[in-house]
């Protein structure tokens, strides 16, 4: 097992006390640090280049996760033998895996995502709840997005709830915080990209966007809140208010879910011959 610093036996220290502040929101803003807990998510940050600061392991955790370690140290981290009363202490779980890294901020400015003119970009406007925005920026991921904006009146990025749903797509592509949505939409706009809002309540269906083939090009989709969709002045900023349909007796698809069906919907209609993905790539 590489060697690692002396078990740090009291949850009293103060490495241990700052890395406990790190789940409330005001400080981490301060510090500019997060946490992520668990084998993927600290892989995934050791991969990052210049990402994990700090990571603390049980002995147990150490051993089975002897790689990880290794990747730590070589990434820089700092590595702790901690108790597992130390971990639980900083964790945010109800149980803990036996790892928790401390992590720099890794959002991208929204400036960098345009010059990069994505063809496919999800765009998180007044999400509030931390587990649907880290599983629609894993499905974005999934689906081959090149960006994820998260807009002024969302959710933390940083949320250790996002954190983990997100299971270390956090660490794969650019994400935007804190735009405004009227930047977010006038900003891609100018660089070409399509606006879909997604609502249960749009006039456009999905299936007749993909029938029409109007999907081929360089998209960015709009999500809103989990409970009232997005307000009318968000709406309206849209290209077009594409709904998923519902073929079933469902009253409605979650976020995520229906993230996921809009996400590889453009995915597919990108990739398809003509679309924006097989032009460029050709």
């Amino acid at each position: 097992m590489p060697s690692v610093s002396p078990e740090l036996i009291s949850p009293r220290s103060p490495r241990v006390s700052a890395a406990r502040r790190l789940g409330k929101r005001n400080f981490r803003g301060k510090e500019r640090l997060f946490l992520a807990e668990g084998p993927q998510a600290v892989r995934e940050a050791a991969g990052h280049d210049g990402t994990l600061v700090d990571l603390f392991a049980t002995v147990e955790a150490a051993e089975r996760y002897a790689d990880i370690i290794g990747e730590a140290r070589t990434a820089g981290a700092r590595v702790h033998l901690a108790s597992e009363d130390v971990i639980a202490d900083i964790s945010t779980t109800v149980t803990p895996q036996g790892l928790v890294g401390i992590c720099r901020f890794l959002d991208t400015p929204f400036e960098e995502i345009l010059a990069a003119r994505p063809k496919l970009v999800a765009v998180l406007a007044h999400v509030r709840d931390p587990g649907n925005a880290g599983t629609v920026l894993r499905c974005a991921d999934a689906a081959g997005a090149e960006a994820v904006v998260l807009t002024d009146a969302s959710v933390d990025l940083y949320n250790p709830k996002a954190v983990r749903a997100s299971v270390g797509s956090l660490f794969h592509l650019p994400v935007a915080v804190g735009v405004p949505v009227e930047r977010a939409v006038a900003g891609l706009k100018d660089t070409g990209v399509r606006i879909l809002a997604a609502d249960g309540a749009g006039d456009d269906d999905l299936d007749d966007e993909l029938d029409k083939g109007t999907m081929g090009g360089p998209t960015a989709w709009v999500f809103g809140n989990e409970a009232w969709g997005l307000p009318e002045e968000t709406r309206a900023l849209a290209d077009a208010v594409v709904r998923v349909p519902i073929h079933g007796k469902a009253e409605s698809l979650n976020l995520a879910t229906a993230a996921a069906v809009c996400l590889y919907a453009s995915a597919r209609a990108q990739r398809a011959f003509g679309g924006c993905r097989s032009v460029t790539e050709s």
